[in-house]
């Protein structure tokens, strides 16, 4: 896949909620995952080690309200969308979150993501 498949795939499987899925489809073994400073898992590298930061992320998750990805824009190897998700965490509350996502590809594999957003 190009780099414009990838992201339209990416956001059709978040759309219909299939995070999990995207990132055992669409991610290279060597993928490098940036949250923002001081975040937790602020620098998660590998695969497995992506998949593990995004199940404790949803494990903090008492539930999900609504959320919305825009269309992605490419620009040759890279894609950007934003993401917004309404949830209620596990002993904080209810909040709105939303983010700027931007993805590298890598012969039809994301191999780097990075998510830009305000800290709570």
């Amino acid at each position: 896949m190009n780099t414009q498949q990838v992201a339209e795939r990416l956001v059709e499987l978040c759309r219909l909620g299939e995070n999990m899925q995207a990132v055992n489809e669409l991610y290279a073994k060597n993928i490098v995952s940036k949250e923002m400073p001081g975040a937790p898992n602020e620098i998660t590298s590998g695969k497995d080690a992506v998949i593990k930061k995004s199940e404790e992320w949803y494990a903090t998750v008492e539930e999900f309200h609504g959320g919305e990805i825009s269309d992605p824009i490419v620009a040759e190897d890279h894609f950007s969308c934003t993401m917004k998700m309404d949830c209620t965490f596990k002993g904080q509350g209810r909040m709105q979150i939303e983010e700027l996502a931007v993805y590298r590809v890598n012969n039809g594999k994301i191999t780097e993501e990075q998510f830009f957003y305000t800290m709570p």
